[in-house]
């Protein structure tokens, strides 16, 4: 990122302390993560798109069981997996999408950062963990039928008004096949992918546009947190 917009940021690195999460205290996930959260083959509008859906319908099916199991506060929506045309691009360009929803508590230190500090933080937590996720079946980085990857992330808008009707902020970043590669690689750091990816923020259902100025770093809270007496189903393991 320039260096003008660094003061913007200066306690960005802070708000990852204020994304307090709900505490999910059972005592284990169910023994299989809900069956709809893949988009089915026969529902893609393109042949590219089926024959990306079947090729790698295994390890679709393992990304929503890793995070099911390993990130029960991360909730997959409906349809949320799969190989989705970026409204943004061609016809023809497929991007792997993972679309999700993050419980956490509310935090005032949280809500009285700027819309743009709160998506730089999520971006850094989310973004980059998940690609690495999405990316364990290692051919689809350099599978050229798959263009980009995406993530969307659904986060309670926080508030400090009371009254206030809850709505989400989201962010979706649109990352190239290309630029996942060199992160994966180590040849592009997080500062990196959250400069060269294409970032659009929505606050409710209002699109806002571009988020030019959003901050990326790395975050290693999905491989650190654990849950008070949450325990994996036998056979599980996270990683």
């Amino acid at each position: 990122m320039h260096a003008r917009h660094g003061k913007r940021f200066l306690n960005a690195r802070l708000l990852i302390a204020a994304l307090a999460l709900t505490l999910l205290t059972t005592a284990g996930a169910l023994a299989a993560p809900p069956d709809d959260r893949v988009l089915p083959v026969d529902q893609y509008s393109s042949p590219k798109g089926r024959a990306l859906g079947e090729k790698y319908a295994t390890a679709l099916q393992a990304l929503n069981k890793d995070i099911y199991h390993c990130l029960p506060w991360v909730h997959v929506e409906r349809e949320g997996i799969g190989f989705f045309r970026p409204k943004h691009l061609g016809p023809e360009i497929r991007y792997l999408s993972l679309e999700i929803t993050v419980e956490q508590e509310p935090s005032r230190e949280f809500a009285q950062q700027s819309a743009e500090q709160r998506a730089s933080a999520m971006f850094s937590r989310y973004v980059g963990p998940m690609v690495r996720r999405m990316t364990r079946a290692a051919a689809l980085v350099t599978d050229p039928m798959v263009d980009g990857f995406t993530v969307i992330v659904h986060w309670l808008k926080p508030t400090i008004e009371a009254g206030t009707q809850p709505v989400n902020e989201t962010i979706a970043a649109f990352v190239e096949r290309s630029v996942v590669a060199d992160y994966l690689a180590g040849r592009a750091r997080a500062s990196d992918l959250a400069i060269r990816a294409t970032v659009l923020g929505f606050d409710g259902k209002t699109a806002v546009g571009r988020l030019t100025t959003i901050q990326g770093w790395e975050d290693n809270f999905l491989t650190t947190f654990q849950i008070a007496n949450y325990r994996l189903e036998p056979g599980v393991t996270c990683r």
